[in-house]
């Protein structure tokens, strides 16, 4: 049975009430296939965009959402930790936790928003303002169609403080087939950036 120590270093992935709970999904599914521990964090808005996109249904209950979740991915027995909206013993809560590189992914602008400003009014949006003071790896994944000028304000906050602003928009340039390919181009981006290998699709100016 595998341990904590065994893993990778852990990854905390929020999925937010943005459409595009495929993309978060699927990098969960992508992490513990790369052997890093996944903290999760899912909000209550986020469970009903995954049940109208998708035909995933979760738990609400981080305990049997964890179960649920290790089951659609295969997890070894601890690899994937969730946490509730108001869970502030988790390690995520505090820069004394283990460090832990943050994707939030869907990002709604709502979130986006909280970020930006130091809200910190539930488990997400604490990690996050976390991520930034701990000078801690944090991705931000927005969905959103047209940005206003608020959303674009609050992205270029975000990325002053060193966050790194990533949008849905998957790119065409690799042809893709299905809509799994779409799904992979941007979750393929999301591992880049947090530095570790896929072989979701190669990368430009590899041989295919």
């Amino acid at each position: 049975m595998a341990d904590e120590a065994t893993f990778e270093k852990p990854v905390t992935v929020a999925l937010t009430g943005a459409s595009g709970a495929q993309y978060g999904l699927r990098l969960i599914d992508c992490l513990v296939a790369a052997r890093h521990q996944v903290l999760v964090l899912i909000s209550k808005a986020a469970q009903m965009v995954i049940a109208t996109e998708t035909d995933v249904s979760l738990p609400s209950n981080p305990e049997r959402l964890s179960e649920a979740l290790k089951e659609r991915s295969g997890a070894a027995p601890g690899q994937i930790r969730c946490f509730g909206r108001e869970d502030w013993m988790a390690p995520v809560a505090s820069g004394s936790g283990a460090p832990s590189a943050m994707v939030i992914c869907p990002c709604s602008t709502g979130t986006l928003s909280a970020v930006a400003t130091g809200a910190s009014n539930n488990l997400i949006e604490r990690a996050a303002d976390v991520a930034l003071k701990e000078r801690r790896q944090l991705i931000l994944v927005p969905r959103e169609t047209p940005f206003s000028a608020i959303h674009l304000e609050h992205m270029l906050t975000l990325t002053r403080m060193g966050a790194v602003i990533l949008p849905a928009a998957p790119g065409f340039y690799h042809r893709p087939q299905t809509l799994d390919d779409m799904i992979d181009f941007i979750v393929a981006r999301i591992l880049n950036q947090l530095g570790i290998a896929h072989t979701l699709m190669p990368r430009w100016g590899e041989a295919t």
